[in-house]
């Protein structure tokens, strides 16, 4: 594999700032800041200081691409809360798209003059998020569409995204050294979200997230005076289902993980995703674990384990569904809800289903991009897709694209899952590997059941990690290649010391006694 970016014989950091050049440049810039705050006030301070370090993130990124799909993954994580706390007309949904687009330009210019080698982006995966991609460009000539804005604003998320973030996982994210870096990142704003959560039920929250509450969002947030916890997400939905996506994740690797400071890190993103899972209030967010963990016992091929598993599974099942144990706790009885096929809200779901289903029976390629859901208020507020809730990612991607992408859109994720499964069970040496890739897959199922519920696959952070992942998992033989080729090496190393050692031994007794 090509470790382009970290074979680069870069002066270090620290080296190139002790440069009278550099010295002086910092002194000149410190004087040029202090004087344009002291003659025109902060705010042109503040625009420079911005400026600054943009220069510095894109020179960092040139150098190292990967930290520009490490920061755009880690910036989905907090960017939908952060638009609570700015004008809400602002479009803070295209900082990602820059984000992309900086990082695109960074892996032309680190190579460059030379062409970039895409050799690691040839795959099937690749392929298959070019013909998704290609499907819903082709939406915006769809005669049911009425909106092009509609279609602009739903195809950046649904299908640029998804095919940048399989190139950029292709390319940068093919290392375990990368991976164990992924995964850190993940964990620790997982941890960061679970703490923020227990702040806004233990403690309070504060008066953007109020006024947001007021704004609206209470009638899906406080139900029956209960608070729905929605941390720094876009809603509590999103909250439940990504921490209950993170803690089978971590889970998976804390069973699998030998070295004890990383099973301690792993337990408490696990432990504090559960609990933030419960005080969501989510309930299709359970049946995230019950999948996952299914198919993790499948992976490991052990019918001993298989079964404890399943009996155990039965368990939970029976216990949410015909005991009324705990009933007086509420995170216990919303959850218990999710197994009533009574429920009100699912009957409410299953009508609107049914309209849909009518509307659609001759739309093959469905209404257009964006134009279905609440959300499409914004784009076509009179159309009729626009005023029946989807709820469902499969139903959203059914009304938009119709019957065709629907098909074709499982098909992408079926796939992927089952050629994930079947390397990890069969093509894969490294058990770390081995561990990572059915981590990722397990939490990949139980996203998938969930967002049948609630449209979770397609917003942030979910949607950048189940891209990313989709890509790596399907990339797995490719980096177990180079974990081996790097163990041969290592292997031979040693044994060429040991030789060359052994060899120098009596020689150097001979000089010894040649010299007394």
């Amino acid at each position: 594999m090509n470790e382009v970016d970290l074979n680069i014989n870069h002066t270090s950091g620290s080296a190139q700032l002790k440069k009278p050049l550099v010295i002086l440049g910092i002194l000149l810039l410190s004087l040029i800041f202090g004087y344009t705050i002291g003659n025109y006030g902060l705010n042109i301070g503040i625009i420079l200081s911005g400026s600054l370090l943009f220069v510095v993130y894109f020179a960092i990124i040139i150098l190292y691409p990967q930290f520009g799909v490490y920061t755009t993954i880690a910036t989905g994580f907090v960017l939908l809360g952060i638009s609570r706390y700015i004008q809400p007309d602002l479009p803070i949904g295209f900082f990602i798209d820059i984000l992309i687009i900086l990082t695109v330009v960074a892996m032309f210019l680190h190579k460059f003059p030379k062409r970039i080698d895409w050799h690691p982006a040839k795959k099937d995966i690749t392929l298959l998020a070019f013909i998704w991609l290609m499907y819903c460009a082709l939406e915006v000539v769809n005669p049911e569409a009425q909106s092009v804005a509609a279609w602009l604003s739903a195809i950046r998320p649904l299908g640029f995204y998804f095919f940048m973030f399989v190139v950029f996982a292709l390319m940068y994210l093919n290392t375990p050294k990368r991976l164990k870096i992924l995964f850190r990142i993940w964990g620790i704003f997982s941890i960061l979200a679970s703490i923020k959560g227990i702040i806004q039920l233990h403690v309070g929250l504060d008066a953007w997230e109020k006024a947001w509450l007021d704004s609206g969002a209470a009638q899906t947030h406080v139900l029956f005076g209960r608070l729905r916890v929605f941390s720094f997400y876009s809603d509590a939905g999103q909250f439940g289902a990504n921490q209950a996506y993170t803690a089978v994740v971590f889970s998976i690797l804390f069973f699998e993980e030998k070295k004890l400071k990383e099973k301690i890190f792993d337990a408490i993103v696990a432990i504090l995703g559960f609990y933030g899972m419960a005080i969501s209030g989510t309930r299709g967010a359970l049946f995230i674990p019950f999948a996952g963990f299914a198919l993790y016992l499948f992976h490991k091929k052990n019918i001993y384990l298989l079964t404890i598993g399943m009996i155990a599974g039965l368990a939970i099942f029976v216990f949410f569904k015909y005991t009324t144990i705990g009933q007086s706790n509420y995170n216990i009885r919303r959850m218990r809800s999710a197994f009533n096929p009574q429920d009100p809200s699912l009957q409410v779901r299953l009508e609107n289903q049914r309209k849909l289903r009518i509307y659609m029976a001759t739309r093959p390629f469905g209404g257009g991009l964006g134009h279905g859901g609440v959300k499409a208020q914004k784009f076509v507020p009179n159309a009729f897709l626009a005023n029946i809730p989807t709820d469902s990612w499969y139903v959203l991607i059914w009304v938009e694209t119709g019957i065709v992408g629907l098909f074709l859109h499982l098909f992408i994720q079926l796939y992927t899952l089952g050629k994930a499964s079947y390397l990890l069970m069969f093509r894969l040496r490294d058990p770390k590997l081995i561990a990572m890739m059915s981590a990722l897959s397990s939490g990949m199922l139980g996203i998938m059941l969930a967002s049948y519920g609630n449209a979770v696959i397609g917003q942030l952070p979910t949607s950048l990690l189940i891209y990313s992942s989709m890509a790596i998992m399907l990339n797995s033989t490719t980096i177990d290649k180079y974990i081996r080729v790097n163990l041969r090496k290592q292997n031979l190393s040693s044994r060429y010391t040991l030789r060359l050692s052994k060899n120098i031994t009596p020689a150097l007794h001979t000089m010894t006694e040649n010299t007394q």
